[in-house]
Protein backbone atom coordinates (compact mmCIF):
# COMPACT_ATOMS: atom_id res chain seq x y z
CA UNK A 1 0.00 0.00 0.00
CA UNK A 2 2.85 2.40 0.82
CA UNK A 3 4.52 1.61 -2.51
CA UNK A 4 1.29 2.44 -4.34
CA UNK A 5 0.96 5.77 -2.52
CA UNK A 6 4.57 6.67 -3.33
CA UNK A 7 3.94 5.79 -6.99
CA UNK A 8 0.84 8.01 -7.08
CA UNK A 9 2.68 10.95 -5.53
CA UNK A 10 5.55 10.39 -7.95
CA UNK A 11 3.13 10.31 -10.89
CA UNK A 12 1.43 13.54 -9.85
CA UNK A 13 4.39 15.71 -8.85
CA UNK A 14 7.30 14.20 -10.79
CA UNK A 15 5.51 13.12 -13.94
CA UNK A 16 8.59 13.03 -16.22
CA UNK A 17 10.29 10.56 -13.88
CA UNK A 18 7.12 8.46 -13.54
CA UNK A 19 6.66 8.49 -17.33
CA UNK A 20 10.20 7.24 -17.96
CA UNK A 21 9.82 4.50 -15.34
CA UNK A 22 6.47 3.45 -16.83
CA UNK A 23 7.91 3.33 -20.36
CA UNK A 24 10.83 1.18 -19.19
CA UNK A 25 8.38 -1.23 -17.56
CA UNK A 26 6.09 -1.27 -20.62
CA UNK A 27 8.92 -1.98 -23.06
CA UNK A 28 10.27 -4.83 -20.89
CA UNK A 29 6.90 -6.60 -20.48
CA UNK A 30 6.65 -9.89 -22.37
CA UNK A 31 2.90 -10.36 -21.87
CA UNK A 32 1.93 -7.36 -24.06
CA UNK A 33 1.81 -7.06 -27.80
CA UNK A 34 3.24 -4.16 -29.77
CA UNK A 35 -0.04 -2.28 -30.14
CA UNK A 36 -0.84 -2.57 -26.42
CA UNK A 37 2.63 -1.31 -25.54
CA UNK A 38 2.23 1.65 -27.88
CA UNK A 39 -1.19 2.53 -26.44
CA UNK A 40 0.04 2.33 -22.82
CA UNK A 41 2.98 4.59 -23.66
CA UNK A 42 0.56 7.14 -25.14
CA UNK A 43 -1.78 6.85 -22.13
CA UNK A 44 1.14 7.18 -19.70
CA UNK A 45 2.10 10.47 -21.31
CA UNK A 46 -1.00 12.20 -19.86
CA UNK A 47 0.22 14.40 -17.01
CA UNK A 48 -0.43 13.02 -13.55
CA UNK A 49 -3.11 10.47 -14.32
CA UNK A 50 -1.42 8.47 -17.10
CA UNK A 51 1.07 6.54 -14.94
CA UNK A 52 -1.63 6.03 -12.29
CA UNK A 53 -3.91 4.45 -14.90
CA UNK A 54 -1.06 2.21 -16.00
CA UNK A 55 -0.51 1.05 -12.42
CA UNK A 56 -4.20 0.48 -11.70
CA UNK A 57 -5.56 -0.82 -15.03
CA UNK A 58 -2.50 -2.04 -16.88
CA UNK A 59 -1.10 -4.16 -14.09
CA UNK A 60 2.18 -2.29 -14.27
CA UNK A 61 4.66 -0.96 -11.80
CA UNK A 62 7.09 1.92 -11.76
CA UNK A 63 9.88 -0.03 -10.07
Amino acid sequence: MIKFLVEVVLAIFLHPVAFVLAVIDIVNRKDMGGVAKFLWIIISFVWGIGPILYILLGGGKLW
